[in-house]
């Protein structure tokens, strides 16, 4: 149409220079604009600004790494030490002990990640420190914990599975309830008359008693959960 990017801009929402070089990206030989091909040239972009992988399954490096973590039960900070000892001039086979744990906690679930996890000392399934109040025990009973949920809830196989959440106002003057749906993402908003664990159970309870019959009959979590404010 002949329109100029400060006139596409200003209708799409978006800066002049975005619009340049986004039409930068798509000109083909011929010198007109292709989104496809400026779709392709920044996603090749994004790949080039990704900072590759350091420990890659089936790499030589991860071998070693999984070999003295599983059968001599070292620990990443060990590992991590050993490996900047045997290589000190060569950073590419070095790795730190972050990036062990987060090659670990970050796979995918199987046989591979629980091997590895049972192998570090704490051999907890997430990291982090576990909550606790001042007694020194856990907010959420362990068997009530997110971490054990069956595999049906965690995968979204089947509907009927809800998460509880908070969405607190300014100097927690004012609170609003969130549940989700897990499998369809179906939002339900909660009407708070206070900002305590006992307002977010009666809320709670009182919109889940409004959901037609059986779209409330699996709720994650039981009202122990929501007194102690933690998500169920």
């Amino acid at each position: 149409m002949g329109a100029s990017l400060r006139a596409i801009g200003s209708l799409l929402g978006r800066s002049p220079s975005s619009v340049g070089r986004e039409i930068a990206r798509g000109r083909g030989i011929d010198g007109r604009y292709s989104p496809e091909a400026g779709r392709r040239s920044y996603d090749a972009c994004r790949l080039r600004s990704r900072k590759p992988r350091r420990l890659v399954e089936g790499s030589a490096l991860h071998t070693w790494v999984h070999s003295k973590l599983v059968h001599l039960h070292w620990s990443p900070e060990q590992i991590a030490a050993k490996l900047r000892a045997m290589h000190p001039n060569d950073p590419d086979r070095c790795v730190s002990h972050e990036t062990i744990y987060t090659a670990i906690y970050a796979q995918s679930r199987g046989g591979l990640k629980a091997a590895m996890i049972e192998a570090l000392r704490q051999g907890k399934p997430s990291r982090g420190r576990w909550r606790a109040t001042l007694a020194g025990s856990s907010i959420v009973p362990e068997s009530l914990r997110i971490i054990h949920r069956p595999e049906e809830i965690e995968a979204r196989i089947v509907p009927g599975h809800w998460e509880g959440d908070l969405i607190k106002g300014a100097f927690n003057r004012s609170s609003v309830g969130t549940l989700v749906e897990r499998k369809t993402r179906f939002v339900v908003l909660c009407k708070m008359d206070g900002n305590g664990a006992e307002a977010a159970l009666d809320s709670f309870t009182r919109q889940m008693k409004r959901l037609p019959a059986g779209c409330a009959q699996r709720v994650a979590g039981d009202p122990e959960s929501a007194r102690s404010g933690r998500r169920v």
